[in-house]
């Protein structure tokens, strides 16, 4: 039906039913005031003969006061205040018209009262009992049978909308919930069942279809036992959105997606200095080098929400560059960028770039960091991390640039690999700019971010995509994991808290075995790891370590204004010969493609340098125990 018809007909029907009712409220006032019992004949017929100018006067005030602007489906106390008003103005009109008429003779003065609560009662009443009705007309439905985890804020949002919808795909069946004070208690109707801990049980005894995670400011720690519990019942799981990503505060079935490995592996949120990041990120020129990449595109984005006079972009990426210009464009349209085509490693480029734009802080997240692929690259990963870092370092002391932040890896610790040493001499080569230059060199260190390109989170998705085998190096693999616009945030607050030659290292939180990773993404899937989809365990690639670590063992980490950074200090991983003359050494056999030579200049700088796998298990112990220290 046409829609517009469609409100006009709910309209007249609502109009209708409030015009039957108050000549009842009139005729029931009278009705009262006499006890319920027979009205003497006169008082009959003044209240009939008065009834027309009640019916125009108070119908009239009905619709003037928009008691038809609503829609009974979702009647609320607004409409109930507007129903009070409509009715206290309309009785007192009507009192007016009546002495004016007849000097209210045979009207009792306790009509008037009860006319007035009838009418409420008899405008309200059938508002509230529709809308209770068509709220619980799920009951009745054959909608999937959903038990919903957590009975707070967010729970409540989701029946209600539940309850609403009018394709009844869901019906809710009743929650859990680990507060004490709300067992045994009801949330529109939909009973409290009990403890978190009991889901298998309740699953099994209501035969739930659905499981329904309402939990949006739990921590990663929760979401890990909580999805545990719901797996094991092996029906489908759906979670709404984290608290920070609910734009609006509100909650709705339309919301609600699949567990995602980020939920699992994500951590409480950070707090930031905001404002302090504004102020010293907002009005300057900003430059991000690597900007299409998965760090530096974040960066962007971050950097561009703190309102940057200007921003840089460099990327020797042609598409990733046009993807994060088109995104700029359609979500930033007032923001002034401009972007380059540039590789780190052109040095007359980038200077002209330097030249024409003249930035004031420059975030250097280009580089190569694919590990095994490097190994064989040995050429490729000392242009673009060592040189590469070089150029652009030495730019942005030349053009006299207020901050250069290098994003480095926990690979720079005790490198294992072509990358990690590339990484570790490139950080070398910014804490020796900043002690000749005006500008202030910060390095921000940190472990794998999840999602980033190249990374297994994608690959293992595509693998069980495709029905697996998932691959796993080893059995004992751990990474240290941050999302990306966690790292982007921390890399921005380290950037405004640095004065110059910190290395900064985030805190990464705990280690996460690849493992646990592979067999929690099979299972988000829907599916059992060993018996749906199996783990292959393939060996380490080249230059792969079983663990890493974000500091040296001779560092010490002091803490910062802010909890999840912390200093690194301390003599370790010291560049054995003076980095200027290695670099350009290194850069010279990179000109004419002499490996050999380059792997021995890497071994001359860093001579803690282990191109083969360590002793894992004098790692493993010294590892734990430096965590065990820390913690």
């Amino acid at each position: 039906m046409n829609p517009l018809l469609d409100r006009l007909r709910s309209r007249t029907a609502a109009f209708s039913h409030d015009l039957i009712m108050i000549p009842a409220a009139w005729l029931a006032a009278y009705w009262l005031r006499f006890n319920l019992g027979r009205i003497p004949p006169e008082f009959v017929d003044s209240a009939v003969s008065s009834l027309p100018w009640v019916l125009v006067i108070q119908g009239t005030v009905f619709w003037l006061f928009g008691l038809y602007r609503g829609v009974w489906r979702f009647a609320s106390l607004p409409d109930l205040v507007r129903i009070v008003k409509a009715a206290v103005a309309g009785t007192v009109l009507v009192v007016v018209a009546l002495f004016i008429l007849n000097r209210t003779e045979l009207i009792p003065r306790s009509v008037p009262v009860l006319f007035l609560g009838l009418q409420v009662i008899l405008l309200a009443g059938p508002r509230l009992l529709y809308r209770w009705m068509k709220d619980h007309r799920l009951n009745l439905s054959s909608g999937q049978r959903v038990l919903i985890v957590g009975a707070g804020r967010a729970g409540e949002m989701l029946v209600r909308d539940m309850l609403r919808d009018a394709s009844r795909s869901y019906f809710p069946v009743g929650f859990v919930d680990d507060k004490p004070r709300r067992q045994g208690g009801e949330v529109h109707g939909v009973p409290v069942l009990g403890l978190t801990e009991a889901i298998p049980d309740i699953v099994v005894s209501e035969d739930i279809d659905l499981l329904m995670l309402a939990v949006p400011s739990a921590t990663a720690k929760e979401m890990r036992r909580l999805v545990e519990l719901c797996e094991g019942t092996g029906r489908p799981l759906r979670t709404v959105p984290e608290l920070h990503n609910l734009m609006t505060g509100q909650v709705s079935i339309s919301q609600l997606r699949p567990v995602s490995i980020e939920d699992l592996l994500g951590r409480d949120p950070v707090s930031l200095d905001w404002e302090g990041i504004r102020a010293g990120l907002s009005a300057r020129a900003v430059l991000v080098t690597g900007a299409g990449g998965s760090i530096g595109s974040e960066l962007v984005r971050q950097i561009a929400a703190a309102v940057p006079s200007r921003l840089i972009l460099i990327d020797n990426g042609e598409y990733n560059l046009y993807r994060i210009e088109m995104e700029l464009l359609e979500h930033y349209p007032n923001l002034r960028f401009t972007r380059h085509l540039v590789d780190v490693a052109d040095a007359a480029g980038l200077d002209a770039v330097f030249a024409a734009e003249r930035p004031q802080i420059i975030f250097h997240a280009a580089a190569y960091k694919h590990v095994p692929m490097l190994e064989d690259q040995i050429r490729a990963a000392v242009r673009n991390n060592v040189s590469g870092t070089r150029i652009v370092s030495e730019a942005a002391s030349r053009w006299a640039c207020e901050r250069f932040v290098l994003i480095s890896t926990d690979k720079a610790v005790h490198p294992a690999n072509v990358m990690g040493a590339t990484k570790r001499v490139a950080e070398a080569i910014c804490q020796a700019l900043d002690q000749k230059s005006a500008c202030r060199y910060i390095t921000v260190r940190f472990g794998n971010v999840l999602g980033s390109a190249g990374s297994v989170v994608p690959l293992f998705s595509r693998q069980i995509e495709h029905g697996g085998p998932v691959t796993v190096t080893h059995p004992d693999i751990e990474r240290f994991f941050m999302t990306i616009p966690e790292a982007c945030q921390l890399i921005m607050q380290a950037a405004v808290i640095g004065d110059g030659g910190e290395i900064f290292v985030l805190d990464m939180g705990e280690p996460v075995k690849i493992r646990y990773l592979a067999e929690q993404m099979i299972r988000l899937s829907g599916r059992e790891p060993g018996e749906d989809i199996s783990i292959h365990y393939i060996g380490l690639r080249p230059g792969e370590k079983l663990y890493e670590e974000l500091f040296y063992d001779s560092e010490d980490l002091v803490p910062t204004r802010h909890p999840k950074i912390r200093v690194a200090r301390g003599s370790g991983g010291l560049i054995a010969a003076a980095p200027a003359e290695s670099v350009a050494a290194l850069e010279q056999a990179a000109a004419v493609d002499d490996r050999s030579a380059m792997a021995n200049i890497l071994r001359a700088m860093l001579p803690e340098w282990h191109p083969e796998p360590r002793d894992e298990t004098r790692s493993t112990e010294a590892v734990q125990d430096r965590r065990n220290a820390d913690a």
